[in-house]
């Protein structure tokens, strides 16, 4: 059965297909939807059904109680209609705007960054133009059909020619993609990719200052925003707050340094969680959204990107909201759910 979703406030309508997902449908018409993992666990996608009846796949509680949902909640990423619907979901300007692609990728490089923390540069087919916004990311589909996600670090002006992109990802042990990125992916092996996906990406058409938030390899969707900011020659206000646990995870300290001397309205701030002696660090310490809260007590006329581990970015949407005045839709998250955050493992 298909059945039609309408969105209000927008009053745009897309059909879901058979056992589509209503994400899904809304992403394979070009209809922009708030939206994160697309696996039930960041809660990026959570709308409001004002008429109809879904049933929800797999998901996690902690993006969707079951008290949310008795309350008419839903995660239109698992939300499958058995009815048509009429549903209340903020309207993204942009997502959706490029083409969803499927495309070979052959790796050019594998950097070491840090220890855990691998670059691996891709180049892109010359023939299939790969539109996409700062921020977004890319899905690699694996041989036994299972995905894993990762955030493009390279603004869409800096593909160059041939087109290649840039990834960061941290090595999970254990994890089906990364222990093959970190032993046995060599450059011009080819890997299977598709995208563009995700709702984080800067909103041009304001004029507010900016605080981008990064955790870890959350870094790599903000760095592509801070390059898509310095190609528009823009003069917001923008604070990067860095944070991690040791000195030797701050893999691309000397860039950020850079750009924020090249860019004057740029301001870095590196923080680190664990600092030990031997770290010799004299810069800030402690939860990176704690720096935030200190050096911006009112954050009412601001926008914040927030990009990381999922308990950074929610503790920093809760208390940014709850403490700072922050506006509850000023503030943009991408989540890097792991395989085991989707499962609800320990």
């Amino acid at each position: 059965m298909n059945y039609t979703v309408t969105l209000q406030p927008a009053g745009r309508s897309f059909v879901v297909e058979g056992e589509e997902a209503m994400l899904a449908a809304a992403i394979r018409e070009g209809i922009g939807l708030p939206y994160g993992c697309r696996d039930g666990a960041c809660g990026s996608c959570k709308s409001r059904l004002l008429q109809g009846r879904v049933v929800h796949g797999e998901h996690q509680a902690k993006a969707l109680s079951r008290a949310e949902e008795e309350a008419g909640l839903i995660l239109t990423c698992c939300a499958h209609p058995q009815t048509d619907c009429l549903v209340e979901a903020r309207s993204v300007p942009g997502a959706g705007e490029f083409p969803v692609l499927k495309f070979p990728t052959r790796v050019i490089s594998i950097e070491r960054a840090a220890p855990d923390v691998a670059i691996l540069k891709l180049q892109l087919p010359a023939n299939q133009n790969l539109q996409y916004r700062a921020g977004q990311y890319i899905e690699f589909i694996l041989r036994d059909g299972a995905r894993r996600s990762y955030s493009m670090a390279t603004a869409p002006h800096k593909v160059g020619q041939p087109p290649a992109i840039e990834l960061h990802l941290r090595h999970l042990p254990g994890g089906l993609f990364t222990d093959a990125v970190f032993s046995t992916l060599k450059a011009k092996d080819i890997l299977r990719a598709e995208g563009p996906y995700g709702s984080f990406f800067l909103r041009e058409e304001s004029d507010k200052p900016i605080v981008l938030l990064a955790s870890g390899t959350g870094l790599a969707p903000v760095k592509a925003i801070v390059e898509q900011l310095q190609h528009l020659g823009s003069t917001r206000p923008v604070t990067l707050y860095w944070g991690v646990r040791r000195r030797a995870d701050l893999y691309l300290h000397d860039w950020c340094e850079r750009v924020a001397a090249e860019l004057p309205s740029l301001r870095y701030v590196p923080v680190l969680s664990d600092a030990l002696p031997e770290d010799d660090w004299h810069g800030r310490t402690g939860f990176v959204h704690r720096a935030v809260m200190a050096d911006c007590p009112d954050l009412a006329r601001h926008q914040v990107y927030a990009c990381g581990l999922p308990v950074m970015v929610e503790a920093a949407q809760r208390d940014f909201v709850a403490q700072c005045r922050l506006p509850a839709d000023e503030f943009y998250a991408d989540t890097f759910t792991s395989e085991a955050d989707k499962h609800g493992q320990p």
